[in-house]
């Protein structure tokens, strides 16, 4: 089982970003998280979650590093007995917010792997995605994670922007590589309504040879893609237990929580949430809704899918992808060996 954490507060809204975030109500730090306390207690509980039984902890945003680590102790006090003693405990950070200190009081509390929201090491890239960091900066943070004993490091790249060429994407990545990181995210920029960029969508600019180039060099270095989106020397098994489909408990503002069939959704908004914590609409998943999902997630990740879940049709679909080497077997596992193709893959096999 995993869970997860949504911390709502920025110190700056990114033009691309579409997140539950909000950069006006730092006010309410204290009260969301004693919220979210209340919610927590209560799920453990409700839920009858055992003791030593999440595999991960994941601390999302919004920007976790807004909040003090005095803040997150209760929390973590909280959740520490249901958490196995291998437990991996990440948290998102952005380089402005997450200093030296910042990152010692969260590694006291258990943290053993960040992620850090760059994007890119450009700084005028940087200024048009409204980044509140600089190239400095992230450098700096990533070193003192390093510094203060933090296990596992991974940062984010956003490629596809207007003005992205192989020279300014090589260069961030050699920038990347000489850092000491075991993980990349790398996401095409996409646009999204409600969002700065929304007015001016011709700013992404995703091109097909420039995004199988990036994906290769990111590989010629030792990290492999897992998933899409994802590429380590270390795998993330928070992420991958998303891509397997694991029950996972979400805590806060707008954290989906996913339990045998269904699915759980609290307030979205953070003054909804601190009136009502314990608040949950229920989705109910058929199992041709989770044998979809099986299909969609596992051919976008390493996680494959297993022929037993397919049905007659799907099996047909299936022989001829294989046929065309669009999919590999090994055992009862259907893998793909381009997630670029994933969806285009699901919906054939699911058709």
């Amino acid at each position: 089982m995993l869970a997860y954490i949504h911390i709502p507060f920025c110190d700056s809204k990114c033009s691309y970003c579409s997140f539950n975030s909000y950069v006006d109500k730092f006010h309410l730090k204290s009260t969301y998280i004693d919220a979210l306390q209340q919610q927590i207690q209560h799920d453990l509980i409700f839920y009858n979650i055992q003791k030593d039984s999440l595999e991960t902890l994941f601390i999302g945003g919004g920007t976790p590093s807004t909040i003090p680590p005095k803040l997150y102790k209760k929390i973590f006090d909280t959740l520490r007995p249901y958490l196995k003693n291998n437990a991996e405990i990440t948290t998102e950070a952005n380089p402005n917010s997450a200093t030296k200190e910042w990152l010692q009081g969260m590694k006291a509390l258990g943290i053993n792997r960040v992620s850090f929201g760059v994007q890119s090491f450009d700084e005028r890239k940087l200024h048009l995605l409204h980044r509140a960091h600089n190239a400095t900066q992230a450098k700096d943070a990533i070193q003192n994670a390093t510094t203060v004993g933090i296990e596992h490091i991974s940062l984010d790249i956003i490629y596809g922007v207007d003005g992205d060429s192989k020279a300014l994407l090589e260069t961030d990545l050699q920038t990347a590589f000489s850092l000491p990181i075991d993980h990349i995210s790398c996401y095409a920029l996409t646009i999204e309504e409600n969002t700065p960029f929304a007015k001016t969508p011709e700013v992404a600019k995703e091109r097909l040879e420039l995004t199988q180039w990036l994906f290769s060099m990111i590989e010629k270095k030792g990290f492999l893609q897992y998933e899409i989106s994802n590429f380590g020397k270390y795998k993330s098994r928070h992420n991958l237990g998303y891509w397997q489909m694991k029950e996972y408990l979400g805590f806060g503002a707008g954290a989906v929580g996913m339990l045998q069939n269904k699915r759980l959704y609290p307030h979205l908004e953070i003054e909804s949430y601190i009136k009502e914590p314990l608040y949950k609409k229920e989705e109910v998943l058929s199992s041709e809704d989770i044998i979809f999902e099986k299909i969609f997630l596992g051919l976008r990740s390493c996680v494959g899918v297993q022929k037993s879940i397919l049905n007659n049709t799907q099996l047909k679909n299936a022989t001829l992808l294989l046929q065309e080497q669009k999919l590999y077997e090994e055992g009862d596992v259907l893998y793909n060996p381009n997630f670029l193709l994933a969806d285009e893959l699901a919906l054939f096999l699911t058709s």
